[in-house]
């Protein structure tokens, strides 16, 4: 059995219907798993706590735009078990104005890496501390980083908004 059999038999006894799919590339060290949108909190709850697994750290938080698939955006969390000296991706895919229940309160830093991705591909994440825009100024319409966003602006861009807009 190998390290990604074990993790998704733990996740599979704690939340049965998270993990969706598997997939491995271990000459590279790439290992996703597809998490269902309704369990991604506990699955990286017990991804963090279970002391065999202890994915600790929350590297990054990014999305994906696939505009031909009906649920077009994937929304990956890369998490990383620093005692283990492993790395692991995790999935989620949601469709037009599906939302995404938010990991701030499992990993604190996904605060605003989902912000970021709300911001630039409209994925809401449900029951966020703070779902304001902080890169787009706050009158922005659409999302830039869909890939169907025009490409060319309608109004001229403010570079610099005021550092009390933000805070």
């Amino acid at each position: 059995m190998g390290e990604t059999d074990r993790e998704v038999e733990l996740i599979r006894a704690s939340v049965p219907d998270a993990v969706l799919e598997v997939q491995e590339q271990p000459q590279r060290g790439m290992f996703w798993l597809n998490i269902s949108p309704s369990a991604i909190v506990d699955a990286a709850t017990v991804l963090r706590d279970h002391p065999e697994l202890d994915y600790k750290m929350l590297c990054d938080l990014f999305g994906i735009d696939h505009p031909a698939r009906d649920r077009r955006f994937d929304v990956v969390y890369n998490v990383v078990s620093v005692t283990r000296n492993r790395r692991l991706f995790l999935r989620v895919r949601v469709g037009e104005g599906e939302s995404v229940p938010t990991l701030s309160e499992v990993y604190p830093n996904a605060n605003w890496c989902e912000r970021e991705v709300f911001d630039l591909f409209g994925v809401p994440f449900a029951n966020h501390p703070d779902p304001r825009r902080i890169l787009m100024p706050d009158d922005w319409q659409g999302y830039p980083l869909r890939k169907d966003y025009p490409l060319i602006g309608r109004r001229p861009v403010i570079l610099f908004n005021d550092v009390r807009d933000v805070m």
